[in-house]
């Protein structure tokens, strides 16, 4: 086969994958025309249509519901902010869940010394558009010894505490091992409670390592590479981190809201791939990646986590984890299917690299930013269902699903002859292929070469129409 056919085959193995349940969506346009954007956040209070842009350089802006965005920043701190390189700059924004009662909010951001801060500001008594830059109260400094892997991200769990997520300090491959070493706060999800005015911040007393004496306090799990961004489930308060992979793989880690001191395996895993054993434990140590995916065969290579979709618009996300990929700008949910089996599907296709960040209106409705273009667009679902064509109203369905060995297929009229049938993965990469020479309305193929886990099968001659099934 060509490299020409190869391309094309997987292409649509991809849109097919996107069609496979009505849960595609399209992205549209909210605005444009803002520099870097890597963060969107809301202030959490009931009515408040706003949505508050981080761009890079240190500012942060506020687009309103009518799609116009002010012209006086909400916050300007460009003249403390080091946004020279590529992952270094005003990085995170959330708000403090009594935001509307004391105003306070936090940023995360690369100082003039390169190192990660942590900071809380507070908003204007005046004006509820503006923020006071004057009132800083930094809370964390954290060295950051290479210029790449500083994380970014903070957010507040349902328990009132802060969660900061710090990558490795950078370079490639961990080459000082901070992230499983517990005495330095790289590579690890950090949480303190910042509801004090007398301290900077205090430690939780459920914290995991409040009486350890070799680990650091605001450690909350350990063994991240670069958690650029993270989130929390509002139904169950689950953890959900999206892990920069070093070459290879990306990762995606879910825990429970009181899982503390978990170990998700970095340097010692990419993955569930095995990196560097050095000084590792068992495997049973560690906490794994709940999906993972390799780069080199989705064209990807920095994984942009999203959130849980609990919003109202798009009830065939509802209870999905939406993420996307940095280069492939594939956009995928991942969930648990009646099984209780983790599926991942395809429900964008339409690459575009640079999507960068995702965020959340105060309805939970979501939204993506494009670090390259400047636009932020808001994600709505297509209804695709099953739609032939009038050339060709033939269609199929998989008579027992899940199947074990054998897969049979059930056509409601005569398939074109010769035409070929293909088998997809999660990954939208052809894993097999057969021509169906007879004229048979039902046939079955032998699937006992595939692994479990979840396909879709489509024929070329309808490709309008797929199906999804189980391999148990």
């Amino acid at each position: 086969m060509t490299p020409l056919k190869t391309s094309v085959t997987f292409f649509f193995c991809l849109l097919m994958y996107v069609n496979i349940s009505g849960q595609a969506i399209e992205l549209k346009t909210v605005a444009s025309g803002f520099s870097k954007p890597v963060c969107i956040s809301s202030s959490g209070i009931v009515g408040d249509d706003r949505l508050f842009i981080v761009e890079k350089s240190g500012q942060i802006k506020i687009l309103q519901l009518d799609g116009v965005t002010l012209s006086t920043p909400f916050l300007n701190i460009k003249n403390r902010v080091n946004a020279q390189d590529n992952e270094r700059g005003l990085l995170g924004l959330c708000f403090h869940p009594l935001y509307k009662e004391n105003g306070y909010f936090f940023v995360n951001y690369t100082n003039t010394s390169g190192h990660t801060t942590i900071s809380r500001f507070t908003r204007s008594s005046s004006d509820s558009n503006t923020a006071d830059a004057a009132t800083e109260k930094i809370l964390l400094v954290i060295e950051q010894p290479y210029t790449n892997h500083n994380g970014g991200d903070i957010k507040f769990g349902d328990d009132g505490f802060l969660y900061i997520g710090m990558g490795d300090g950078g370079k490639g491959g961990d080459p000082e091992n901070r992230s499983q070493n517990p005495a330095t706060l790289l590579g690890k999800m950090l949480r303190i409670d910042v509801n004090t005015e007398n301290e900077k911040y205090l430690i939780p007393s459920d914290n995991p390592y409040t009486n350890s004496k070799d680990t650091l306090k605001e450690i909350w799990s350990m063994g991240l590479r670069n958690p650029w961004r993270f989130s929390f489930d509002h139904t169950n308060n689950a953890l959900w981190i999206a892990d920069v992979g070093q070459n290879k793989y990306e990762e995606i880690n879910v825990a429970k809201a009181d899982a503390a001191g978990l170990n998700y395996g970095w340097r010692c895993y990419e993955g569930q791939e095995k990196y560097n054993a050095s000084g590792c434990k068992d495997a049973g140590f560690y906490y794994f990646p709940v999906h993972t995916y390799d780069n080199s065969s989705v064209s990807g290579c920095s994984v942009t986590g999203g959130y849980v979709y609990r919003g109202k618009q798009n009830t065939d996300l509802i209870g999905k984890y939406i993420y996307t990929d940095y280069c492939s700008g594939l956009i995928q949910a991942l969930y648990k299917d009646s099984n209780e089996s983790w599926v991942n599907d395809v429900i964008y296709d339409k690459r575009s690299s640079g999507l960068a960040t995702f965020g959340e209106d105060n309805n939970k409705e979501l939204y993506v930013a494009n670090l390259n273009s400047g636009i932020i667009y808001t994600i709505h679902q297509k209804t695709t269902g099953i739609n032939p064509g009038s050339h060709n109203p033939v269609t199929f369905s998989i008579a027992d699903n899940p199947a074990t060995r054998f897969l049979t297929i059930q056509t409601s009229g005569s398939i074109q002859p010769n035409s070929k049938w293909i088998i997809c993965n999660t990954a939208g990469i052809t894993v097999k292929s057969w021509i169906e020479k007879g004229s048979n309305t039902t046939f079955s193929i032998d699937i006992n070469d595939l692994t479990e886990g979840a396909y879709i099968l489509y024929n070329e001659s309808i490709q309008q129409h797929t199906q999804k099934f189980i391999k148990i």
